[in-house]
């Protein structure tokens, strides 16, 4: 026995929508603002009634983000009618589009940490300020 029945169908949920929301978004639209646009999550809550909806560009940017979640608003109502055809569910969830910026802070620490890998210069290396870290 489970120990949180609730939770299970959330998540599983959330995971079918995923999948026919990006093969949607990936396939369907006809928005072109919605060409490089992926979903990198969402989160149903227990009532099934709200889906949080992560998106970001695929090249992490977010110089179209707002042109993005218009595109994304303006379709919604399709996007809810699609996914009623192709998911099992008595009532699809309000979706509510969110801009994920996991990608984009990953990216930088990435860039912060390849910085660090840099050998130091002979100057730095001769440091005898007398300073011991």
């Amino acid at each position: 026995m489970s120990r949180n029945p609730a939770g299970k169908r959330p998540r599983r949920v959330a995971q079918r929508l995923h999948t026919e929301l990006a093969l949607l978004i990936q396939h369907n639209a006809a928005d072109p603002r919605l060409e490089l646009v992926t979903v990198t999550d969402i989160k149903v809550d227990r009532e099934l009634e709200y889906a949080n909806v992560w998106i970001c560009t695929i090249d992490g940017s977010t110089e179209h983000k707002d042109d993005v979640l218009k595109a994304l608003e303006n379709a919604k109502g399709f996007f809810r009618s699609e996914l009623a055809a192709r998911v099992q569910l008595r009532h699809i969830p309000q979706l509510i589009f969110n801009w994920d910026y996991v990608p984009e802070r990953a990216a930088r620490i990435e860039k912060l940490i390849d910085s660090l890998d840099q050998p130091t210069s002979p100057h730095n290396e001769d440091n005898t300020s007398g300073s011991d870290l």
